[in-house]
């Protein structure tokens, strides 16, 4: 690491919560004589990125900030660089930097600092809402606010593993929503497609997420962990409202899944181009009932399978009283092969809009989950 880079990368992490960006800017200017230095941060429905210090977004998909969004590389064009900010997997964004220096050391080291950036902007964005209110072209409804505060990132990538998930309507959604957690040997995935309206549903995903996650932290079975989030939730609802969900818990070693379907979203596998739908026993919604019993059930994974999961607000979404359907989306996540999850995520919402003619009206959540088998960490746990 070059003395300059160093020296900016404790600039970054010095800085006052809502003066990284400019004291980065300012240390660029000092270092490497870039006169203008503005973060992009991707929109709520991954189709808009938006600057932070106001201005014009950018939303055509050619565009070079894309680009760099996209393939998480940098992109040089007519003397302005851009580059990827993130972290472990999150895509926050992009860096736009101008004039670009010559020196290629100067890149290298423009595009370590914007990694550096990604962390430090995930580090503070819970304790400020400078960041979260930049990253959004409209208001969101209550309901959508509760929801994005729930999950624990839009994706999430390891050597054995990535991962991917986006809600829609991004600005409305009501109760769907998704959860995941690793360790490093094990994966934990939970979908949750919401029962009600507005902030109703907002609250029952809620309780369903955060009784998950306290049986999970106390290390019970993913069976025992669906019968706890439903005794919460029938003790609070008597019956009257529920939810679907669907747990999964993935060995990263082996590709062993096991699964709970609690009346869940639906499980698809794509395989050497091949989509299957995966058959799943259908158990009673959390919170239907008193004291129900889950069963788990085990299924193995080969190297480089990817798993699908939608809600039904994905398969019955519908145009001029036409449904998208089953048939369609085998089509399409059939061409999603060579797409990373979040741009296989993000192209099948792209795709329900289009068919749609705007944003979905009903939730919909989709999640993409590739395997890729049993791999060696380079360095500390991501």
């Amino acid at each position: 690491m070059s003395e300059a880079e160093a020296r900016a990368r404790q600039v970054v992490t010095d800085a006052p919560t809502d003066l990284i960006v400019d004291r980065l800017a300012a240390e660029l200017l000092r270092t490497y004589g870039i006169t203008e230095a503005e973060v992009y941060q991707v929109d709520y429905r991954l189709a808009e990125l938006l600057p932070l210090g106001g201005g014009e977004a950018v939303t055509g998909p050619g565009h070079p900030a894309w680009h760099a969004f996209d393939h998480q590389e940098p992109m040089v064009v007519d003397g302005t660089g851009w580059f990827p900010v993130g972290m472990r997997g999150e895509r926050r964004g992009v860096l736009r930097v101008s004039p670009m220096p010559a020196d290629p050391a100067a890149r290298r080291e423009l595009d370590t600092l914007a990694s550096v950036l990604g962390h430090e902007l995930a580090a503070v964005t819970s304790t400020t809402d400078l960041y979260l209110t930049k990253r959004r072209s409209r208001r969101l409804t209550l309901a959508a606010e509760m929801q994005w505060e729930l999950l624990p990132g839009r994706s999430r990538i390891r050597p054995s593993f990535s991962l991917a998930g986006q809600l829609e309507p991004a600005y409305a959604v009501h109760g769907d929503s998704f959860d995941w957690s690793d360790d490093g040997h094990r994966l934990w995935l939970a979908v949750l497609n919401g029962f009600g309206e507005g902030v109703a549903a907002a609250l029952l995903t809620s309780l369903a997420t955060y009784a998950l996650r306290n049986a999970r932290r106390a290390g019970l079975s993913l069976a025992d962990q669906a019968a706890l989030a439903d005794q919460a939730i029938y003790a609070q609802h008597r019956g009257g409202q529920h939810l679907s969900v669907l747990l999964m818990e993935l060995d990263l070693a082996t590709g062993a899944l096991t699964a709970v379907d609690a009346g869940s979203p639906h499980l698809i596998r794509l395989r050497g181009g091949e989509v299957a739908q995966q058959v799943l026993d259908k158990q009673f919604p959390l919170g239907m009932f008193d004291g129900t019993d889950y069963r788990a059930q085990r299924f193995q994974l080969d190297r480089g399978d990817r798993l699908f999961v939608v809600s039904d607000g994905v398969i019955d979404a519908t145009a001029d009283q036409v449904r998208y359907g089953e048939s369609a989306l085998d089509r399409f996540l059939r061409r999603t092969g060579p797409l990373e999850p979040l741009d296989a995520v993000r192209s099948l919402i792209g795709d329900l809009r289009a068919f749609v003619a705007g944003d979905l009206v009903d939730d919909a959540v989709v999640v993409c989950l590739d395997w890729l088998g049993p791999q060696p960490e380079t360095g500390p746990a991501q």
